[in-house]
């Protein structure tokens, strides 16, 4: 009978141990990124320190595809998170961001209010053609079912710009989805 006992107690531990780590393993299933890249130019200026703003075109989410390829649905999305916003100038290729005093990028869709998804890290880099800027946790999936959203950046310089300035815009989103729909 004591060993009928152990037996079930050491059973019942190795099924508890075996459905908490099959749904951690069902929970990383649910979980992926949705990347965009976008480009911008910042035109030739000549004043210096004067705030100005860009806009991206507009950006199709693809959301209804790429939840689907993901085995999940809209219904089942718990949280879609900012994980990286990376600047990469591509044009003129010998510069970097040092005309850059500061930046602020704000995501935008129809009814939705522009909300700040990411800054400027301090500093700024002055020696290289690629930033990764500071990110919210903020949710925005609601920025993500729509069809489409924009990115507004807002920046001031602290030099003059002779010749425009082509950046790539990398956004990479977190997706969480409910595991099987609970």
């Amino acid at each position: 009978m004591a060993t009928l006992i152990k037996h079930s107690k050491l059973y019942l531990v190795m099924c508890i141990l075996i459905l908490t780590s099959g749904c951690d393993t069902l929970d990383e299933l649910t979980k992926f990124d949705m990347v965009f890249n976008e480009s911008v130019t910042i035109p030739a200026t000549s004043p210096i320190d004067l705030p100005f703003t860009i806009s991206t075109p507009k950006i199709e989410t693809d959301s209804e595809s790429t939840f689907n390829s993901n085995d999940t649905a809209k219904d089942l999305i718990e949280e879609i998170t900012l994980s990286e916003l990376r600047l990469t100038l591509t044009q003129p290729n010998t510069e970097d961001f040092s005309f850059l005093e500061s930046i602020e990028i704000y995501i935008a869709a129809d009814d939705l209010p522009d909300t700040k998804l990411a800054w400027n890290p301090d500093p700024i880099p002055n020696d290289s053609n690629e930033m990764y800027l500071e990110t919210t946790t903020t949710d925005l999936k609601e920025y993500l079912f729509k069809d489409s959203f924009y990115l507004k950046i807002k920046a001031g310089t602290d030099e003059v710009l002779t010749q425009d300035y082509d950046i790539n815009v990398r956004t990479v989103f977190f997706v969480d989805a409910k595991i099987l729909g609970i």
